[in-house]
């Protein structure tokens, strides 16, 4: 068995059919993107040309392609499954083909990315058909990494690791947030990913907005400099990992609110085994950061989870009480944002059967470049 087929084994159709009707839809409309790529590995093109998998609850699933892509699609990993392929030409309409052929089930759970002129198109060839995301079925499927799936982000957290040991190299005084991420999005690609997609280096004041673009901004002594970094591998699974660094000296507060921050990353992966809520996880970041008087500081969710999406379910979050099961693989990223100057430190776990693995090594210490 190769690689791709071990990360989309052939039984994710029936796993998504029966995860339909569980959901009490009629059929999953998947078009380009994780879902679809998920359920029979096809990395489609997404485009104004509709690319469509159909799984109906019950019956035949069948993929809906542009005659002009079906060489791709019968090459991809979708191409070596029993599934009936069809084409259709520019003066086609491939939305009538879709309904024609899957029927007039009562709803339908659409690719949870599906463009709206797709939506729309859906609703008016399949009237009185209920559209639902259709997360509401492969969620459950998603969220529950396999063996050769851990193995994917493992790879893609080892990659990425090997980026941040390169970094502090760039972190000098004198050159710009754009040109260090510059130099990071190169270092993506060259230790193996498809695409580098993020690279926030946040220097000084920057580093107190978590979603900073990297700016003109030059680089000086004593700042501390977050760099969130990330990209997508071959195998479609995603890295995400942050670290945060300082130019000579810290800051006084800044070298002291970054070690409550270190104790309440270890305090939330410490907490992860099977069983326990996500919010719990949320909420022992929390509880040493708001104790330490910095709790106003921390102004987003401690994680997300992780797969052919740098953002998917499960959400580590106050009001998410859903338990943690082995295989659900996260990030912990707790943050702390005075004005200043930021930090955040940012891991991607895995829940195992005994508690936690961390998927990131490279050291969360305090890492102080030479000014």
């Amino acid at each position: 068995m190769t690689v791709s087929d071990q990360l989309y084994p052939a039984s994710r159709l029936a796993a998504a059919a029966a995860a339909a009707a569980r959901a009490g839809l009629g059929a999953l409309l998947l078009t380009p993107g994780p879902d679809l790529r998920y359920v029979v590995g096809y990395d489609a093109h997404a485009s104004e040309r509709l690319t469509c998998l159909a799984v109906p609850a019950s019956g035949d699933p069948f993929l809906v392609v542009p005659r002009l892509e079906l060489p791709a699609a019968k090459a991809s990993p979708a191409g070596r499954l029993n599934l009936e392929i069809l084409s259709w030409d520019e003066t086609d309409d491939p939305y009538a083909l879709v309904a024609s052929k899957l029927g007039n089930p009562a709803a339908v759970g659409l690719a949870d990315r599906m463009w709206a002129l797709m939506v729309l198109r859906f609703a008016a060839a399949q009237p009185g058909v209920r559209q639902a995301l259709a997360s509401i079925a492969l969620s459950e499927l998603r969220s529950v990494k396999s063996p050769a799936e851990v193995a994917a982000l493992r790879e893609a957290g080892q990659a990425i690791d090997r980026v941040h040991a390169m970094v502090p190299g760039w972190l000098l005084a004198g050159r710009t947030e754009r040109h260090v991420a510059q130099d990071i999005s190169d270092a993506i690609i060259a230790e193996g990913h498809a695409t580098a997609d993020f690279t926030i280096v946040a220097s000084g004041p920057n580093g107190a907005s978590p979603h900073h673009t990297a700016s003109d901004r030059v680089l000086r002594a004593g700042d501390a400099v977050v760099v969130d970094i990330g990209g997508t591998m071959p195998s479609g699974y995603c890295s995400d990992c942050t670290r945060t660094y300082v130019i000579g000296e810290p800051p006084a507060e800044f070298a002291a609110y970054y070690q409550v921050l270190k104790a309440a990353q270890d305090a939330a992966c410490e907490r992860v085994r099977p069983g326990v809520s996500a919010e719990s996880v949320d909420a022992a970041a929390r509880e040493p950061i708001t104790a330490a008087g910095y709790g106003d500081y921390f102004v987003h969710r401690t994680g997300h989870g992780i797969g052919l999406e740098t953002h998917e379910d499960p959400y580590i979050v106050s009001g998410n009480a859903e338990p943690l099961r082995p295989g659900h693989a996260f990030s912990v990223e707790p943050g702390i944002y005075p004005g200043p100057h930021g930090a955040r430190i940012e891991d991607i776990v895995v829940c195992t059967e005994t508690g936690c693995e961390r998927l990131n090594t490279v050291t969360r210490e305090l890492v102080c470049v030479p000014a």
